[in-house]
């Protein structure tokens, strides 16, 4: 289910990807050909990223897709890199509470008080804030679901997903040697 959820999230950060470039060049065509352009183009291409960055996060997450440095973990045995996956997917979800609270708090400040962008279309700000969380909180469920699951593999003595392709080979094939 989870995995639905996540594809379902992705496709929408296509569409919002879409989306800006559809509004940004056709806001450029019309200032430039008519002298005239889109009511608060600025206000939403700010939502359109907001959905284009967070939406996909989980999808990311799960496919451990994230930007890495490895360098020097790649040195260590496959269980201690295993442990350092463990680290920093339990950092992250520590690290993402604050902001699933900060996002709550907002989204539900967003809706009861009405507030919306002051231009000529009055935009109401509350989609903007429930994008961002949702889009985190799917996120901080991935990780969470990944720390369970890598801490078993580690328990069992097994290796943590993340971590069987860039264990130290010691074969002579991948050094070049024949």
């Amino acid at each position: 289910m989870l995995q639905r959820i996540e594809k379902l999230l992705l496709e929408l950060a296509v569409l919002a990807v879409l989306a800006l470039g559809l509004l940004i060049s056709a806001s450029v065509v019309l200032r430039v050909f008519f002298n005239s352009g889109i009511p608060d183009t600025i206000v939403m291409v700010r939502e359109l990223m907001v959905a284009a960055i967070l939406l996909p996060l989980a999808a990311a997450t799960s496919a451990r897709a994230h930007i890495v440095v490895e360098f020097l973990t790649n040195q260590f045995p496959a269980r201690v890199q295993g442990w350092f996956v463990v680290f920093g997917t339990g950092f992250g979800v520590l690290a993402l509470a604050p902001l699933i609270y900060a996002g709550w708090n907002e989204t539900v400040h967003s809706l009861q008080s009405g507030a919306f962008y002051f231009g000529q279309l009055n935009l109401p700000k509350w989609p903007g804030h429930l994008i961002f969380l949702i889009g985190i909180s799917f996120c901080w469920l991935r990780l969470l679901l990944l720390v369970i699951a890598d801490l078993k593999q580690l328990r069992a003595g097994l290796p943590v997903a993340d971590t069987q392709a860039t264990a130290p080979s010691h074969d002579t094939a991948s050094r070049g040697e024949h």
